[in-house]
């Protein structure tokens, strides 16, 4: 294959997307890690408490937005990568296509089903 010094300069790949997903995976996934942390502690200090304490803790804006933040991440990050191994490991044409759109589907709506349950429970009933 011929490429141009000009396309190898750019990081062009054969789906012309360069460089770009493998970027916001790895931002994806450090930014996850952080956030993470963050859940973990926060869970931490839930654990042993009452149902009142735990949907008051909840229902804290900040708390809000970081499991936000958190949920979207962490789909962003499981589309990226899922499309990853689609991509090398599925080889027949029509497979692949419907199965970047199920994971797409998937993440999407498992995505869309978590931050719901996070602003239900943060506006309350």
């Amino acid at each position: 294959m011929m490429r141009t010094p000009l396309s190898r300069v750019r990081g062009l790949g054969a789906a012309h997307h360069g460089t770009e997903q493998f970027w916001l995976e790895r931002l994806t996934g450090a930014f996850s890690v952080i956030l993470l942390v963050i859940l973990i502690g926060i869970v931490i200090t839930l654990v042993g408490r009452s149902h009142a304490t735990v949907i008051a803790t909840l229902s804290k804006p900040l708390v809000t937005v970081i499991f936000v933040a958190a949920i979207i991440s962490f789909s962003i990050h499981m589309k990226l990568v899922m499309q990853v191994v689609i991509e090398d490991y599925v080889h027949t044409p029509l497979r692949k296509v419907t199965l970047l759109m199920l994971n797409t589907f998937f993440c999407w709506g498992v995505g869309l089903a978590c931050v719901f349950a996070i602003l239900k429970i943060s506006f309350g009933p």
